[in-house]
């Protein structure tokens, strides 16, 4: 068996390959080339990671978007961590048949949490009982968090994700893969790099400052590469799907507010959802959302009314679309291209839940990318002193402006040069490389002897 590395770069497109990649570039051209990715629907990074590892459509693994709204137990699921969501055999699964001495390690692709992988490191906060949310991660063995976090420090999470979102979570899971990789030797080592997708939502696609994110996450490549490389390690560059620019949201729920469709309680001067009650509930996911209708004799003339919203470009039956599995919602709806969902559904920013203001992924019925900016840095300042402190304390930092985020991704068809891309495999032929192939090709350059 050959040792290969699987290194998720997120975010990084053909066009951006180039004068500020220098080491993405080189290896580039020693692997033969990159080749251009199709993905499934939607293209958002959990359905896209499931779809790599299983090399089967959405409609057999299930995983139909970041999250859903699970129709039994009344409640949004989103960013959840367990591989038993997938429905499919995992590129891992199949290659313990093969040889049962094969190992995987994940470091920080999704699903790492109650797998069957030999080794993974994972974001997992510390959440005290006064509010307080503590870096930290999650690893098997046990005994890898605290290596790591001797080694390297503790994981960074407000570095990995919100407004102080930056290279440093890239730079600590790249120290955490080179840890892995010369400590336990898996056969497979899959690597989640995010920075590049962050600063490419946050400023798009085309801000001034994108090349200083692109030599960021060069640099950090390139000293994983050589450090792998260095072990014996065959290495493949991946990315999950290209950010387009996009001038501000689309919030469906209002619509279906509006037309009396959502149900609301009032709670301490704010209001929440209550999913079990609502007619009709949009799950927003980036440039995609499922819609989940309540009577289903009544889907036509939810349809028709999300069809008028400013913002839409199509709404399709769950069964006319890829995502025909239960956990989808009864619609499907589609952004423009330089659109984005929000999740949003209150008419007056007076009354909007307290976790609006926050970075809360779990509690949000959507994903939020407005939680990479901040409302006002004095104020979060002074709520992080208080924090510090052990004062007990929301921290209500977060704007609720959509025409903030300036990048975003989710549907199908890339515009040209902005598709996904693998490096390391060389692809015959002009076609796109459906993204499903690359469980086949993890297990070809693994087996090939």
């Amino acid at each position: 068996m050959k040792r290969v590395a699987l290194l998720n770069i997120v975010g990084l497109s053909a066009d951006l390959i180039g004068t500020h990649t220098p080491k993405i570039r080189a290896f580039a051209e020693r692997k033969g080339g990159v080749t251009r990715l199709s993905v499934p629907f939607p293209a958002v990074t959990t359905t896209v990671q499931t779809s790599m590892l299983t090399g089967v459509s959405v409609a057999e693994h299930g995983i139909v978007g970041n999250g859903w709204y699970d129709r039994t137990e009344g409640e949004v699921k989103f960013w959840k961590q367990s591989q038993k969501f997938v429905e499919a055999e995992a590129v891992w699964q199949k290659a313990r048949r093969i040889d049962s001495k094969f190992t995987c390690a994940n470091v920080c692709w999704w699903y790492a949490m109650n797998s069957d992988v030999d080794v993974y490191v994972t974001p997992r906060p510390i959440y005290r009982a006064n509010g307080r949310k503590v870096p930290d991660c999650q690893t098997r063995p046990s005994g890898l968090r605290d290596e790591l976090t001797e080694a390297h420090g503790p994981f960074p999470l407000f570095k990995f994700w919100g407004p102080g979102a930056d290279i440093e979570s890239t730079r600590w899971i790249v120290d955490a893969a080179i840890h892995v990789a010369k400590t336990s030797h898996p056969t497979l080592q899959l690597v989640y790099l995010p920075h590049l997708d962050y600063g490419l939502q946050k400023l798009g696609p085309g801000h001034d400052d994108v090349p200083g994110l692109l030599r960021e996450v060069d640099a950090e490549v390139g000293r994983l590469v050589d450090a792998l490389e260095s072990e014996g390690v065959d290495v493949l560059l991946v990315s999950e799907y290209g950010i387009v620019p996009v001038i501000s949201d689309v919030p469906l729920n209002k619509t279906l507010r509006e037309s009396g469709l959502i149900a609301i309680r009032e709670e301490l001067g704010t209001e929440m959802l209550i999913p079990t009650e609502c007619e009709a509930l949009a799950i927003a996911d980036h440039q995609i959302a499922h819609v989940y209708v309540r009577d289903l004799t009544r889907r036509d003339e939810v349809a028709k009314l999300l069809r008028g919203v400013d913002g839409v470009d199509s709404i399709v039956n769950r069964e006319d679309s890829e995502l025909n599995h239960h956990r989808a919602g009864d619609l499907i709806a589609t952004a423009c291209a330089d659109r984005w969902f929000s999740y949003d559904w209150w008419l007056n920013d007076e009354v909007a839940p307290d976790y609006a203001r926050t970075v809360d992924i779990h509690n949000k019925p959507g994903y939020d990318p407005r939680e990479l900016f901040l409302s006002s840095r004095l104020r979060a300042a002074g709520k992080l002193a208080m924090t510090k402190a052990g004062i007990r304390t929301t921290m209500d930092v977060i704007p609720l402006d959509g025409t903030l985020v300036r990048g975003s991704h989710g549907l199908k068809d890339h515009q040209v040069g902005r598709e996904p891309v693998l490096i390391g495999f060389a692809h015959r032929g002009e076609e796109l490389l459906p993204c499903e192939r690359i469980s086949s090709i993890l297990l070809q350059t693994i087996f090939e002897d």
